[in-house]
């Protein structure tokens, strides 16, 4: 965080300073500089460091203001003052509070302050990443490409929301010169919001597909709510776009930026050719619009991270960024992230696991199997193991059923779903022709497990597949250790 006394932030969140009897006793006074990490979890909290006690929808961070402070917190945002004669209030909480009315909200206002102070004093420019898949991994991409060249702000995981955001964007020094940031959005105005707290020179848009669905009310508001990444920026901006998605480069005509396409056609300025795919990664050939091109040997699995390979570059390209940096970049990354495409196990009688099981959506799922299917060597035996895909809604069945039929029509020898809510990819897989137990159904993950330790053999590549939500991710890792 920048270096800013207590009136500064103060001011910044739109809140009171409280400097108690206590907290003056300590040294505090509205002069005191602050610069430590800003975080909403007590234990993330270090010296220094300053503490947003949030509401949440299970818990009050107000609980952990003590715990915050014990662990060397400089400074509480907090939404009601704790008082002097609060009992052991002079021994744990020493230190400066700032009350606001809604901590969520003063968290973006920090943010917003944070980022104008920055951008008057340096060279920063912030590239906002937004869709339906892929966000995550385009942003670790676009992040090892932007570090080789200047000091770069990025996402931890997932951080992407009215709470994560922020908290990324409170990371800036004076010398930060790229900030990368994931916007995601459960609804309409939610982008717009983070948008206006880091407003970006480059805008891109993945996909457009159902992903969170069911929470958006359905494709076409989902559009309206990831076109808000393009809408605001200015005709000195530049909106990056996916030319192979007919939703996201509808948005060319609703922007004032100029526009940059990629994707795997003619008709893309940044474009990949000559793609292979196979179980060690895919290669390609990277091709940029000053006519540059140069080979590819990108370790992330899957045939589909190459879209996002092509979005990093074609931000990377928009700041300067040259192609051989961009290159040696994207051959350093390994995996998109933990639990995303990530390959476990295999050797020492292991079969080779590819946990997928952070976020599911119908577009990452089929992408996902369509790997499994396509990497496979010849005679090794297929085996998918399949959660359910979280906020659909009313596509819920419809969507299932598909990848159930999907797993049949891909030749994958043997299908485990697990839970209630992915029944419908079982009943699907029965329906479309699988028999003689080549797809099993499983309650829970404990069940699921024993069935498929009981019949992993040596040299299987299964892919473990699921939203979030149903927390197979962990299922992944326990069979990557099965020795059969």
């Amino acid at each position: 965080m920048l270096d800013l006394t207590l009136t500064e932030i103060a001011e910044a969140l739109q809140g009171e300073l409280v400097i108690t009897d206590a907290a003056a006793d300590a040294g505090y006074s509205p002069a005191t500089v602050v610069n430590g990490t800003v975080d909403t979890d007590s234990r993330l909290i270090g010296e220094g460091d300053v503490f947003v006690a949030k509401r949440g929808e299970f818990d009050d961070g107000h609980r952990f203001v003590a715990a915050a402070v014990e662990a060397g917190a400089a400074l509480v945002v907090v939404e009601h003052a704790f008082a002097d004669s609060e009992r052991e209030a002079g021994r744990q909480l020493a230190v400066a509070q700032i009350v606001v009315d809604d901590s969520v909200l003063a968290l973006g206002h920090f943010a917003t302050d944070v980022v104008r102070r920055v951008r008057a004093s340096g060279d920063l420019k912030v590239v906002g990443i937004t869709g339906s898949n892929g966000k995550t991994t385009t942003k670790n991409l676009l992040r090892a490409v932007l570090e080789r060249v200047g000091e770069t702000v990025a996402p931890r995981d997932s951080f992407n929301n009215e709470v994560g955001a922020p908290l990324t964007m409170l990371k800036l020094t004076p010398t930060t010169r790229f900030l990368v940031a994931e916007m995601g959005a459960s609804g309409k105005g939610e982008i717009t919001r983070l948008i206006r707290m880091a407003k970006p020179d480059v805008g891109v848009v993945l996909t457009v597909g159902l992903a969170h669905a069911g929470e958006f009310g359905g494709i076409e508001t989902t559009l309206k709510t990831k076109t808000e990444m393009v809408i605001d920026l200015e005709e000195s901006d530049v909106a990056v776009l996916n030319r192979d998605d007919a939703r996201v480069a509808s948005m060319a005509d609703k922007t004032r930026a100029r526009v940059l396409w990629f994707g795997l056609g003619d008709d893309a300025e940044v474009r990949a050719t000559e793609i292979e795919a196979s179980a060690s990664g895919t290669t390609f050939t990277l091709h940029l619009p000053d006519g540059q091109s140069r080979p590819v040997r990108f370790a992330v699995l899957g045939e589909h991270h190459v879209t996002n390979a092509l979005a990093a570059a074609s931000a990377a390209h928009v700041l300067g960024v040259g192609i051989d940096d961009v290159v040696a970049a994207l051959e350093t990354v390994t995996r998109a992230e933990r639990w995303r495409m990530e390959v476990m196990g295999g050797g020492e009688g292991r079969p080779t696991v590819i946990n997928d099981a952070y976020n599911a959506s119908p577009d990452s799922m089929a992408a996902a199997l369509k790997t499994l299917a396509q990497i496979a060597a010849p005679g090794q035996r297929t085996v998918a193991v399949l959660g359910e895909m979280s906020e659909l809604g009313p596509y819920s069945v419809e969507e299932h059923d598909r990848i159930g039929r999907m797993v049949v029509r891909l030749n994958i020898e043997k299908l485990f779903v697990v839970g209630e809510g992915a029944r419908a990819i079982h009943l699907a897989a029965e329906h479309e022709g699988s028999w003689g137990g080549e797809a099993v159904f499983a309650a829970d993950a404990d069940e699921a497990y024993a069935l498929i330790a009981a019949e992993l053999r040596p040299d299987d590549l299964v892919l473990v597949k699921s939203s979030n939500s149903a927390r197979l991710r962990f299922l992944g890792d326990r069979i990557a250790e099965v020795t059969p």
